[in-house]
């Protein structure tokens, strides 16, 4: 079915093609003070639809990223398996391209200074640019992360451009998903990229949010979806090639791209290869799509059946993970307080704080031992090996887990 109202982020085409719809739900990082929980609670419709002219998958309703963004719950150095991930790719490229003292490192959307930390304790100048103020304070109050605290777009670009700051290597990780302004941020990047420099970017799979039926993923601050076919449209447009790409397992399934100018820029194999994949299984094509939502609705039933049956037999439930992920599955699924009795996080931030709709109150993981829960549904499954180990004595004392996706299954 057509959304004729809606428009592309990335090539302005109309009349796109509806996927699924989750209907009306809250913001999925707006975790609520006990004091909020008697206010109205704003909600927004989440349909995700596809653009056939550049095969982008997106949302249609685009929240302020002001209301989203300037204040933000997620802190990315809690991760253990995220500080990890950084640490080893700054070691490689420091390794690869000769990065030190006279170079500079930029990261788009910074967050807590979790990679450029890596960067700086080689002694490489680096800049985060976070928007949010409370995450750009923790970069450089506890990390000494230079770091601006401004949404990056083409203006800032050329400002610092024009103060003489351009990058040997910019970074933009898990962000470009979340910008509104798709085409005014990557020009923003050809900007602020030395014309011998390197981007580094790290984006979702869309191929995977469909195979693995990853349908938590979607909410208001994720506006995009990509293929690689619909970057090398969005780049190509600005100027910049792709020049390898990798298939990375973090966060369910992404990609890693690494884009120059065209002037240096030549596409590898790998890109190709991958360009010539998505054309057979259908990146801009809407059969690849069709199922989904039937897909979605099958999850649904499967994992409800199991909560629900579990608490009709005396079971306790809990909940792992106060992620926005799980505040889509939570929120679309129907599965709140009459199932699980509260849910646990290691970020201090969120600790206190209360899930968004559903209204779950969220702990320190420890509560798990004290209250010995019967099983957890694991909402940050995406983290599973991680967090599983952490939850060695909690699992040794007879408690299980619940992953929810790609399928349902206890561990």
């Amino acid at each position: 079915m057509k959304n004729n109202a809606a428009v592309c982020h990335s090539c302005g085409e109309t009349g796109l093609e509806t996927i699924l719809s989750l209907g009306r739900m809250p913001l999925a990082n707006a975790f609520l003070t006990t004091e909020q929980l008697t206010e109205p609670e704003p909600a927004y419709p989440l349909d995700l639809v596809l653009c056939l002219n550049c095969a982008l998958l997106q949302i249609t309703e685009a929240v302020p990223p002001e209301k989203l963004f300037r204040e933000y719950l997620y802190f990315s150095s809690f991760s253990d398996t995220m500080l990890r991930h950084a640490k080893e790719l700054v070691e490689r490229l420091t390794a690869s391209y000769s990065i030190g003292r006279n170079n500079l490192v930029i990261e788009l959307a910074s967050n807590d200074g979790y990679l450029l930390q890596f960067y700086q304790e080689k002694g490489i100048p680096v800049l985060g640019i976070e928007p949010a103020v409370n995450v750009a304070r923790v970069a450089q109050g506890e990390r000494g992360i230079r770091t601006l605290c401004e949404f990056f777009d083409e203006r800032l670009a050329d400002q610092l451009r024009s103060q003489g700051k351009q990058a040997d290597i910019i970074h933009a990780h898990n962000v470009l998903a979340h910008v509104v302004n798709l085409n005014g941020f990557v020009h923003g990047i050809q900007v602020l990229l030395k014309d011998d420099g390197l981007v580094v970017i790290e984006v979702p799979y869309v191929k995977d949010l469909i195979d693995r039926c990853e349908f938590d993923t979607i909410y208001h601050e994720h506006l995009c979806y990509f293929s690689i076919t619909s970057l090398d449209h969005l780049l190509k447009r600005h100027g910049m090639v792709i020049q390898d790409v990798e298939h990375i397992p973090i966060h369910g399934g992404s990609l890693r791209l690494f884009v120059a100018k065209e002037m240096v820029a030549h596409r590898g194999p790998t890109v190709r290869t991958l360009l010539d994949q998505e054309m057979e299984w259908g990146a801009d094509r809407l059969e690849f799509y069709q199922d989904f939502s039937q897909r979605v609705q099958s999850l649904k039933a499967s994992l409800c059946s199991l909560l629900f049956g579990l608490k009709q037999n005396g079971k306790r439930l809990a909940a792992y993970g106060a992620a926005a992920k799980g505040s889509t599955l939570l929120n679309y699924f129907g599965i709140g307080r009459e199932v699980l009795d509260f849910v646990v996080d290691r970020s201090i931030y969120k600790q206190g704080r209360y899930m968004p709709g559903v209204h779950l109150p969220i702990y320190l993981p420890e509560r798990l031992l004290e209250e010995r829960p019967d099983f957890v549904l694991l909402l940050t499954w995406n983290f599973a090996q991680e967090i599983l180990e952490q939850q060695a004595e909690y699992r040794q004392r007879g408690g299980q887990f619940i992953i929810p996706i790609p399928e349902v299954k206890i561990v």
